[in-house]
């Protein structure tokens, strides 16, 4: 009788009751964290769950009027059908199992460069952690990589820090910058449209976004003025502390000029801002008249004054340019004129999460020393390189074409990067049917778009974009001929789109 009572008392306890009283649970929505809450992460937000699902569907033997899903929502380069660049991949798995050594396979070239990176590591081995800010011989490649990309402006390794994707330190500075209450409560200014990245850290940091708005009519540039706008306007309410910068652009593909750099430095400078530099698509440039310039390089070409006194984080990664290396979590950051005191709070707060995964670390070193002229593996990797970055141009030019030859959308020139960002025309009738359902109008367009065609992709409102304007976000990453499908596709659903709510009205 005992064990039968002791074992009724476990099934009620299973079953979350005793004493007829159902227990709750220790973490429900009501004692979430309200910061994780407030966070909103657009790129991989409700439009693709409905993807995954439509997706699921197909599989299972469904019909819908499409016989696949096009995922054209997120920069992942090898889902999107790219192939990894040989070099890199051969380097990583030398690393990865050092017995490939005695292979004839594998080109001295890569031999010599895993043997480097393993003799930094622990045990000589991929497996072991690294110093928190990284391995350092791979932390020196990377020094001589900027001073090389910046025509001499030296670079000191021991200011660079490998980190997991680019996120993980713009999280990490973010999280040294943010501090105050109430008026005093840490601004940060980001441009809008913006990567959601920065709108989700600030949200779950509880600190105050502080919006400056990019100029759609003057293909995405940043005007000075706008950014003492905002500037102004926030002091009401905060303290502006920081300046987020994306360039080459994500979501808006736009590159900044010189011009428009040294501006938004002087103005830095001016106001005592710290200066945090995305440069991940620093390759990923496309119009033969714009080029990439680093805001480091620029800032050092401003003299000593600015140099040696505006606090600059730049960050890297593995993900982007044309090897597309999402997977391996590879980055970097490099912080320059950091208070002494607050780097060892930097290096601290590293510490903490150990170090960023070695092979990511290791797939960085190959991209800041890739093969040179005189090496075996050179000509097929610029051949590679080259077949990568040519393709993108191509399809950069093909996305622009196509999409400002359809009634009702407008597209700026993709200068880099890797998305269009293009204005979308949505009926009054649309909209109205949008904010029934209580929907954002780009929200509704992009899965009506979704539903009907199978092509994901993001609405601009997860971005951020001016009142009145509508937007969705694409990746230029498909095969030219999906790209051409989709395309094709996105025109023919928007003239219908306009011809049916044209009719209601």
């Amino acid at each position: 009788l005992m064990n039968s009572t002791v074992d009724i008392e476990m099934q009620l306890l299973s079953a979350g009751r005793l004493n007829g009283k159902m227990r709750e649970k220790t973490l429900s929505m009501d004692t979430l964290n309200p910061q994780v809450k407030a966070v909103e992460y657009a790129v991989r937000g409700p439009i693709v769950l409905k993807a995954g699902e439509i997706e699921k569907y197909l599989e299972e033997g469904g019909t819908k009027p499409f016989s696949e899903v096009i995922k054209a929502n997120i920069g992942d380069a090898h889902a999107m059908g790219q192939q990894p660049i040989t070099f890199l991949r051969q380097v990583v798995a030398l690393c990865t199992f050092p017995e490939l050594m005695d292979s004839p396979s594998f080109p001295e070239d890569a031999k010599w460069r895993a043997l480097r990176i393993l003799q930094g590591c622990g045990g000589h081995s991929l497996g072991s952690y690294s110093a928190s800010p990284g391995v350092e011989c791979i932390r020196k490649d990377i020094a001589a990589y900027i001073e090389q990309r910046d025509e001499g402006v030296p670079s000191d390794w021991e200011n660079i820090y490998l980190t997991t994707g680019a996120s993980d330190g713009i999280m990490t500075i973010l999280r040294l910058l943010v501090s105050g209450k109430d008026s005093s409560r840490t601004g940060v200014m980001i441009p809008i449209p913006q990567y959601p990245l920065y709108s989700a850290a600030i949200s779950e940091m509880d600190a105050v976004q502080v919006n400056y708005y990019l100029d759609e009519e003057n293909c995405w540039a940043l005007d000075i003025n706008e950014l003492y706008r905002a500037y102004q306007a926030a002091k009401l309410h905060c303290q502006p502390r920081v300046i987020c910068i994306i360039n080459p652009g994500n979501p808006t593909g736009q590159v900044q000029s010189k011009k428009c750099i040294e501006e938004v430095l002087h103005f830095a400078y001016e106001e005592n801002l710290f200066v945090m530099s995305d440069e991940v698509y620093q390759d990923n440039v496309y119009t033969p008249d714009c080029q990439f310039h680093s805001f480091k390089k620029v800032l050092y070409e401003m003299g000593p004054e600015y140099f040696n006194s505006v606090e600059l984080a730049s960050f890297h990664s593995t993900s982007k340019g044309y090897t597309g290396e999402c997977g391996f979590r590879g980055g970097y950051m490099e912080v320059i004129n950091m208070d002494p005191e607050v780097k060892a709070q930097l290096v601290k707060l590293l510490s903490v999460r150990l170090c960023p995964p070695l092979a990511g670390q290791a797939a960085m070193d190959v991209i800041v020393n890739p093969p040179q002229p005189d090496e075996h593996s050179y000509k097929q990797f610029h051949q590679e390189k080259s077949s990568v970055l040519g393709a993108l141009a191509d399809k950069a030019k093909l996305t622009e074409q196509i999409l400002n030859a359809v009634p009702g959308i407008k597209c700026n020139p993709v200068q880099g990067a890797m998305y269009a960002f293009p204005r979308i025309f949505i009926p009054p009738k649309a909209v109205e049917e949008a904010k029934a359902l209580g929907m954002q109008p780009d929200m509704f367009y992009c899965l009506r778009l979704l539903e009907e065609t199978g092509i994901c992709v993001v609405p601009g409102s997860g971005f951020g974009q001016k009142d009145g304007t509508h937007h969705f976000r694409m990746t230029i990453l498909p095969s030219i001929e999906k790209l051409k499908v989709l395309l094709g596709k996105v025109r023919d659903f928007h003239i219908s789109f306009l011809k049916e709510y044209s009719a209601l009205e």
